[in-house]
């Protein structure tokens, strides 16, 4: 599966480091591009290992407003 998420307050590159760690650290995540200037995180995953609802609920828990 490949989904793109919309995050607002993704505004600098240490936020781009936490969300690539937390996103990453799922089992099943295959790839995970975040795009500082377009505010957005590209994931492919393996949607049998890992559900976009977790990969959601982690980035929400880092402080994160996915739009």
């Amino acid at each position: 599966m490949k989904t793109v998420l919309k995050i607002s307050n993704l505004n600098t590159n240490e936020d781009v480091i936490s969300i690539r760690e937390v996103v990453g650290s799922n089992e099943g995540v295959i790839a995970c591009e975040v795009s500082l200037s377009k505010k957005e995180v590209n994931i492919v995953y393996d949607d049998k290992s890992v559900t976009i609802d977790k990969i959601i609920a982690e980035v929400e828990e880092l402080g994160y407003s996915i739009n």
